[in-house]
C-alpha cells in the first residue's frame, strides 16, 4: 500500500504557471508507475500525465503536451506537475495515482483502472 498526499494547488492568472507535488510513503516508491489525473466539476476524472517507475519515460494528455511537465524524485518519494501557461480549462481537482510495476505487467498510463492506489486531491483553479 501507498499513501499518496498531492499539495502546491491554488488560484492562478491564464498564463501563470504553478507546481503541483505528490508524496509517498509506504511500500517503495520506486516500485510505482506513478500519474496524474484530473476532474472538472461535471466532467469524468481524465488522464493528464504519467511517468515510469524510474523517470524513464513519460506520457502526456495532447491537451497538455506542450504545457505540462511531469517528473520525480525517488530520494524524495515525490512526484511533480510543472505547469505552464495555465488555461481557465485547466481547472479541476488533480489527483496523482500509483501503479504498482513490480509484476512487470506493460504500463497502460491513461487508464485510470490500472492504478493501485490515489490521492485525495489538490485543488487547482485558473481564472481568466
Amino acid at each position: 500500500q501507498l499513501w499518496l498526499v498531492e499539495s502546491g494547488g491554488g488560484l492562478v492568472q491564464a498564463g501563470d504557471s504553478l507546481r503541483i507535488s505528490c508524496t509517498a510513503s509506504g511500500r517503495a516508491f520506486n516500485m510505482y508507475h506513478m500519474g496524474w489525473f484530473r476532474q472538472a466539476p461535471g466532467s469524468e476524472r481524465e488522464f493528464v500525465a504519467a511517468i515510469t517507475w524510474n523517470g524513464g519515460d513519460t506520457n502526456y494528455a495532447d491537451s497538455v503536451k506542450d504545457r505540462f511537465s511531469i517528473s520525480r524524485d525517488n530520494d524524495k518519494s515525490t512526484m511533480y506537475l510543472q505547469m505552464y501557461n495555465l488555461k481557465p480549462e485547466d481547472t479541476a481537482i488533480y489527483y496523482c495515482a500509483a501503479d504498482w510495476a513490480g509484476d512487470g505487467t506493460s504500463w497502460y498510463p491513461t487508464l485510470p483502472g490500472q492504478y493501485d492506489c490515489w490521492g485525495q486531491g489538490t485543488q487547482v483553479t485558473v481564472s481568466s
